[in-house]
């Protein structure tokens, strides 16, 4: 597991106490992807309700908070593939 995916799992479990009310994987460009669901987050490229894929940068800037995910979805920065719903979700528990 890259430095990058081990970081952001990290990260994220802190963000999503509790775990996540669907499934939702992060694909981090040229890094690998991430799971979250009810049992939190792990670095997995199982299949999910929705896919939001970015770069390192712009994950590390999201979880950094120095990016709001809405913002760099309308920016093309973050693409989402799947369950808006649960996409907006997460970006309020992310932002």
């Amino acid at each position: 597991m890259s430095d990058v995916i081990e970081a952001a799992v990290a990260a994220l479990n802190e963000k999503i106490e509790g775990g996540f009310d669907g499934s939702a994987k992060f694909l981090i460009e040229d890094e690998g992807g991430i799971v979250i669901d009810a049992d939190g987050a792990r670095a997995s490229d199982d299949d999910a309700d929705v896919t939001l894929t970015a770069d390192a940068e712009t994950f590390k800037a999201m979880m950094d908070g120095e990016l709001n995910p809405t913002a760099a979805f309308m920016t093309g920065k973050l693409s989402v593939d799947g369950d808006m719903g649960l996409a907006m979700k997460l970006g309020s528990i992310l932002g």
